[in-house]
């Protein structure tokens, strides 16, 4: 049992801030420009495939860099040449225009890499046990992906509440006029920050690839749940995403985790429903089979009981 608790622990908090990596550049680009980017998992799959590739020439961690950066420029691009000439039509173009962007870009990586997984590998150095619980033997690049994901928030932190050009940002994200009368160029700094939100979304790819499977639909995976993590966090809120994120990570491993079912809470009490009883297939539906829906359940409460979110302050 306490096995079970330990490891589930350090496995919920890394899938937590796997979804943070992602969520913290989607909660950016929300608060800034006001639309939800549909495309942003799909930044998320383009790291992890530009990641593959440039491993295969150069090794993992040129590629741990570079793809990231890669992905980071396209991202701008598409802000500054696309995004922004859609803006001005209101949100609902944006969103079809980052919807329509999201299956190009499946399209495009289907065509180069082809729909079956590739064989993007745990790099040689941290292909080892790092330490073992139990009886059983944690990787040490699950480990390696912890680290990464921490230092990244913390970076991000540093940057946005200690630096000039974080505090440039986040008076951009309320007072964009007033950023612009002091003579700041507020285009340019919608582009970077958009540029970093896809760069943290391809480090996540890239880190992620080895760990999990490398394929064509990754993103349509995890896209409709790291909308979750925003919503719940509460949209623009980037402390929200970082709790949201570690809740969610946290509930659905421990959930698949669990064979327990509501016949089995009640058995020792004497009762029992069977098979053609009233609600007799729920009764015996375990916690691990609605793992996948837990986290959808969460956000139903949420917008029920708290439509800003846990941290938010926009109506979602």
């Amino acid at each position: 049992m306490l096995e079970l608790v330990i490891v589930s622990t350090l496995n919920g908090v890394l899938f937590g801030m796997l979804l943070f990596l992602l969520a913290s550049g989607l909660t950016l680009i929300f608060s800034m420009m006001g639309v939800l980017n549909f495309a942003h998992a799909s930044f998320y799959m383009l790291g992890a495939f530009f990641g593959y590739q440039v491993s295969q020439w150069t090794g993992f961690w040129p590629a741990l860099v570079i793809a990231p950066v890669l992905v980071g420029g396209i991202g701008a691009l598409v802000e500054r040449y696309g995004l922004r000439n859609v803006h001005r039509h209101g949100h609902v173009p944006e969103l079809l225009f980052t919807f329509g962007l999201a299956y190009v870009i499946e399209e495009v990586v289907q065509m180069i890499w082809g729909k079956l997984p590739v064989n993007f590998a745990v790099p040689r150095s941290l292909d080892f046990s790092a330490f073992t619980i139990f009886s059983t033997n944690y990787p040490a690049y699950k480990m390696f992906m912890l680290a990464v994901a921490i230092l990244i928030f913390a970076a991000l932190v540093a940057v946005l509440t200690r630096t000039r050009v974080g505090l440039i940002i986040q008076a951009a994200l309320t007072h964009p006029d007033m950023v612009a009368a002091l003579g700041h160029n507020v285009p340019r700094v919608f582009m970077l920050v958009f540029g970093v939100g896809t760069a943290l979304a391809a480090i996540a790819g890239v880190i992620a690839g080895p760990a999990l499977v490398t394929q064509a639909n990754m993103a349509g995976l995890l896209g409709p749940i790291l909308f979750v993590v925003v919503v719940v966090g509460g949209l623009g809120s980037l402390a929200g995403a970082f709790v949201a994120s570690l809740l969610i990570g946290l509930v659905q491993t421990f959930a698949v985790a669990i064979n327990a079912s509501l016949a089995d809470l009640f058995r020792p009490f004497g009762i029992a429903v069977g098979p053609g009883g009233f609600l007799g297939d729920i009764w015996n539906v375990s916690v691990a089979q609605i793992a996948p829906i837990l986290p959808y359940v969460l956000l139903v409460l949420i917008l029920i009981l708290r439509p800003t979110g846990l941290l938010g302050t926009r109506e979602t």
